[in-house]
C-alpha cells in the first residue's frame, strides 16, 4: 500500500511509503521488536492542509497504535499544537459513521507523535514539544495542572547523533547518509542543485538508497530544491520577524545589547511569547532577582 504523493512531494514520505519500511522505522525508534505480520496500514491525510503545511506521515500497527511522524529541517515550537489537529482529524475518520453518543465506549487507537529533525540549526538529541507549553494560562489558576495534553518526541537525525537510533532502521541511516552528503557539499560548493547531484552519485557508487535512487531518480532533485526552497523562505520570514522584535525590544528596553539579555528574549521570543508577554517575564524574573 502506497502513501498518496500529491499532497506532498518529498523525499522522507516517499521513502518512507511501505508498510515494512514504516515497521523497521518504529521499531528502530521505540527500540523494540515486532513481528513481520503484525499488519501496519498507512492512513496519511490526503490533500488536508493545517497551517499551511501537510502532514507527513501517519500510519496503525496491528490497528490499536497509531503514529504521526514529521520530518523537519526546521526548529518548530508550535509542532505540537499541528500534531494536535492531525490527530484530530485522523481520528474523526477513524470513528467515521460511528456514533459517540452510544451507552458503549468506543476504542481509539493509542497515539505516538514523533519529529526527526535534520537542519542546520543547533538542537540537542532528545527533546520534547509539550501542547501545554503553548497554553496562556490566567494568574487565578496558579496551582492548576492542564487538563488537555499532547507530547511530540523530537528526534536529531543529523550526523553523529542518536546513532543508537539511526542505526537500527537501514533505510533511515542511508537518508541521513545523503542528506548529510548534500549539506557537505553544498557547503563546498555554494549550490545546492549541484550539491543534490553530487550527493546522489555518491549513493548511487556507494550503494545507498539504491533501489529508490534507481526508481525515483529523476524526481528526487526536484523533490529537495522545491522542500529546501520551502523551508528557506520559512527560516528568512521568521529571520526578519526575530530582527524586528529584537528592535521592538529594545525600543522598549528589553534588551539593552548585552549577549545573556539578547538570547533570553529571543528565548522567549521563539517559544511563542508576545513583546508584552517577554515584558512581563522580564519584569517577574528582575523582580524575584531583587528578592
Amino acid at each position: 500500500m502506497q502513501t498518496n504523493r500529491k499532497f506532498k512531494d518529498s523525499v522522507f514520505t516517499s521513502l518512507f511509503s511501505t508498510p515494512d519500511i514504516l515497521r523497521e522505522l518504529y521499531c528502530a525508534l521505540k527500540g523494540i521488536t515486532l513481528p513481520n505480520d503484525i499488519p501496519v496500514s498507512i492512513n496519511t491525510l490526503e490533500n488536508v492542509l493545517f497551517m499551511d503545511t501537510y502532514n507527513d506521515i501517519s500510519f496503525e500497527i496491528g490497528g490499536k497504535l497509531i503514529i504521526l511522524i514529521e520530518h523537519q529541517s526546521t526548529i518548530n515550537p508550535n509542532m505540537a499544537f499541528r500534531l494536535f489537529l492531525y490527530i484530530a482529524r485522523v481520528l474523526e475518520k477513524k470513528i467515521e459513521g460511528r456514533t459517540l453518543y452510544s451507552r458503549k465506549s468506543i476504542s481509539i487507537p493509542w497515539p505516538e507523535f514523533y519529529v526527526l529533525y535534520n537542519g542546520k540549526d543547533t538542537f540537542p538529541d532528545k527533546h520534547v514539544y509539550r501542547l501545554s507549553d503553548l497554553f496562556e494560562k490566567p494568574d487565578f489558576l496558579e496551582n492548576d495542572n492542564p487538563l488537555l495534553e499532547l507530547e511530540v518526541k523530537v528526534l536529531n537525525i543529523n550526523e553523529g547523533r542518536n546513532k543508537d537510533i539511526i542505526t537500527r532502521s537501514k533505510k533511515l541511516s542511508e537518508y541521513c547518509v545523503f542528506i548529510t552528503k548534500i549539506y557537505e557539499y553544498w557547503k563546498e560548493l555554494g549550490d545546492l542543485e549541484e550539491a543534490i547531484k553530487k550527493a546522489i552519485k555518491y549513493c548511487q557508487t556507494h550503494d545507498i538508497l539504491t533501489e529508490y535512487l534507481k526508481t525515483h531518480g529523476s524526481e528526487v532533485l526536484n523533490m529537495i530544491l522545491t522542500e529546501w526552497n520551502t523551508e528557506d523562505a520559512i527560516a528568512f520570514a521568521r529571520k526578519e520577524e526575530r530582527e524586528e522584535a529584537l528592535l521592538e525590544g529594545h525600543a522598549k528596553g528589553l534588551v539593552d545589547g548585552q549577549e545573556k539579555e539578547r538570547k533570553y528574549f529571543l528565548e522567549l521570543l521563539d517559544q511563542g511569547l508576545s513583546i508584552d508577554e517577554i515584558k512581563k517575564r522580564i519584569s517577574q524574573k528582575d523582580t524575584n532577582c531583587d528578592l
